[in-house]
């Protein structure tokens, strides 16, 4: 039989996973590496980690699997969207990559609106408004601030297509990710020359870009040496990582959404037509499904809220949970379940690194608003998990409104793996929810697009079709949902009150 790698090339580690053809699991490995914050809002990483993990997990899996190098029959790749790897002409990195959650470029984004012509002609061109994440205001950036970089700079990677350049030689991206640049007209799927040309920028300093399921290159002779694999091995365009995890989750036809609750929230809905949101409060990139689109909302800090809970103000229940065996989570979800829906009247917005949809703020902050003597842990827990869903809910919403079709949500990340949380979200979003058999988000979809793209299946449907499937239900109960469904306009109130003041905090700090 033939095995498939799939590569996620993570923010806080890179993760790798070999599958038999019917979308089997025969092994996964995982390989951490830091996160650099040298300044307030900036989030930086050393490219070179990303290599170093992706030849370490892959090594892993091939001997952790009992593979042999003949059986390996294809890689695809995913990894954190909108990062920024600059290279010279030596294709050697210039400085440490610009995350996807960085947030220093404001000005930028102001700076590309204005050569548009304005925030709706700039989403006419590229279906998308300028925001801090994505990469065209960080190469905007760099020339602003870094000119002596900026004038070294031949080429432009994101994240996974920088491993791609080192397993294959080639220079190259695909559609999903490239819609994340800000640089991609994502309605005709290919790099966008009138912004370009707007923005002062030579289109040569990005890669060819090609449909998710197309073989962008083969690896080197060298590179299979180091992993003891074959030379020559395919290596598909794969999908940024909201494109491959929504393969993984078998979100390929319209009317099936995922809401993916992990470090950051994404709502995630396929299109057969190219939809867009006219306020640019949701993305709308090209899918890893050749000549398909998705909408998408991103909340920057859902997952991430409960976890900022869990290591500044939990140490308790860590300790606890060391001495039982347990998983620090499940006592803070048990404490949770103590306080009642709604917390008693405490919110929590969790904009603990500003937020994307549908504030589109870099300067908005996490804060709890209703604070009373009568809250205790549990309140603050609950509140928490409970900030962060109503926040998905502003995803679905949009989308909801947009028109798409919503007929199926399917749950994935760590919100999906908790009883308590399932049943949070089917409240909160108010409508049944459901889980699949497939929880390796990304690095599964890369290895299903390399399954696909390689000939195994006639095309990435067919795969999904053939390895995921429905395992379990969650419905919505009706006391919390009408709970939920009071309080959730009076969250969305709460942002509105305090937008000023979020940004005169920020310039406060800065000063």
């Amino acid at each position: 039989m033939s095995v498939f790698l799939g590569v996620d090339v993570g923010t806080s580690g890179t993760k790798t996973l070999a599958i038999r053809e019917d979308g089997t699991i025969i092994a996964s490995a995982t390989a951490e590496y830091p996160l650099s914050n040298p300044k307030p809002g900036w989030s930086e990483q050393d490219p070179h980690d990303w290599w170093r993990a992706t030849l370490k997990t892959i090594k892993q899996v091939v001997k952790d699997g009992k593979i042999n190098k003949a059986e390996v029959a294809g890689i695809g790749l995913s990894g954190q969207m909108h990062g920024s790897v600059f290279l010279d002409a030596n294709h050697e990195v210039i400085r440490p990559a610009i995350l996807w959650n960085d947030q220093r470029t404001a000005a930028e984004c102001a700076e590309i609106e204005k050569a548009a012509g304005g925030r709706k002609k700039l989403i006419d061109m590229v279906a998308n408004p300028a925001l801090t994440g994505f990469t065209a205001p960080k190469i905007l950036w760099l020339r602003n601030h870094e000119p002596q970089h900026y004038d070294r700079c031949r080429q432009v990677l994101l994240p996974k297509d920088y491993v791609r350049f080192r397993l294959t030689g080639e220079l190259a991206t695909e559609v999903s990710d490239a819609s994340g640049t800000l640089l991609f007209d994502v309605k005709n799927r290919t790099w966008s020359k009138k912004l370009l040309q707007k923005l002062d920028l030579d289109s040569a300093l990005l890669p060819e870009s090609f449909e998710s399921e197309v073989v962008s290159g083969e690896i080197t002779a060298s590179v299979a040496r180091q992993l003891g694999l074959s030379s020559g091995i395919p290596v598909v365009g794969g999908g940024g990582d909201q494109a491959a995890g929504a393969i993984g989750n078998g979100i390929v036809r319209k009317g099936v959404i995922s809401a993916t609750m992990g470090t950051s929230g994404v709502v995630f809905a396929h299109s057969d037509e190219v939809e867009v949101d006219p306020e640019g409060r949701v993305h709308t990139f090209c899918h890893a499904v050749s000549g398909k689109w998705h909408v998408m909302g991103v909340v920057l800090s859902a997952g991430g809220s409960l976890q900022w809970y869990r290591n500044q103000l939990c140490a308790d229940e860590v300790k606890a949970a060391k001495k039982q065996k347990l998983d620090a989570y499940e006592l803070i979800t048990s404490q949770a379940a103590e306080a009642p829906a709604g917390s008693e009247g405490l919110y929590f917005l969790p904009y603990l690194t500003g937020e994307r949809t549908p504030h589109a703020d870099p300067y908005a902050r996490a804060a709890w608003i209703g604070l009373s003597l009568r809250h205790g842990k549990p309140h603050l827990a609950r509140s928490v998990m409970e900030g962060a869903t109503y926040a998905m809910r502003d995803c679905l919403e949009i989308i909801k409104d947009m028109g798409v079709p919503i007929k199926e949500v399917r749950l994935s990340g760590g919100g999906a793996r908790s009883e308590f949380w399932r049943q949070m979200q089917a409240d909160v979003y108010g409508r049944k929810v459901v889980t699949i058999n497939a929880e390796e988000g990304p690095a599964y979809g890369a290895a299903l697009l390399a399954a696909a793209g390689t000939g195994e299946y006639k095309d990435i449907v067919e795969a999904c079709k053939a390895a995921i499937s429905v395992v379990g239900e969650t419905a919505a109960d009706k006391s919390n949902k009408k709970t939920y469904g009071r309080l959730y306009p009076q969250y969305g109130r709460l942002y509105q009150s305090l937008k000023n003041d979020f940004k005169a905090i920020s310039d406060n700090v800065e000063s």
